[in-house]
């Protein structure tokens, strides 16, 4: 993996005021064995738009309640059981947390990523 979460963990506790900090939730994706239709694949090649990551957890960040946003992509030709990416939202409470890491997470995989498995 090319991000530490020990470090991101470390670094959101030191830059985000305690007072919007109550949560940090971390979703760590990797490439499954079978697709979603079951068949058996090898891997995936998957390529991303760094400037639509950028303006996507820009957005997000924004949103109240929320301290911090980390997002680590992997890009090229991944193997069964390699990182796909690395998602951190930190913020005050499970009511903010919860939904902007679900959006981010949909909003990755519909707007920034370009994934095809073989």
């Amino acid at each position: 993996m090319a991000v530490s979460i020990d470090r991101w963990m470390k670094e959101v506790m030191a830059q985000v005021d305690p007072a919007r900090l109550g949560m940090i939730l971390v979703h760590r994706g990797v490439v499954r064995a079978t697709s979603k239709e079951g068949e058996p694949v090898e891997g995936m090649n998957l390529h991303y738009d760094p400037s639509k990551l950028e303006e996507v957890v820009t957005e997000l960040q924004a949103r109240e309640g929320i301290g911090a946003i980390k997002v680590w992509i992997n890009q090229g030709r991944l193997r069964v059981g390699e990182d796909i990416m690395v998602a951190l939202v930190a913020g005050r409470y499970r009511k903010e947390v919860l939904p902007v890491l679900e959006e981010l997470l949909s909003r990755i995989k519909r707007e920034v990523v370009r994934e095809e498995e073989f």
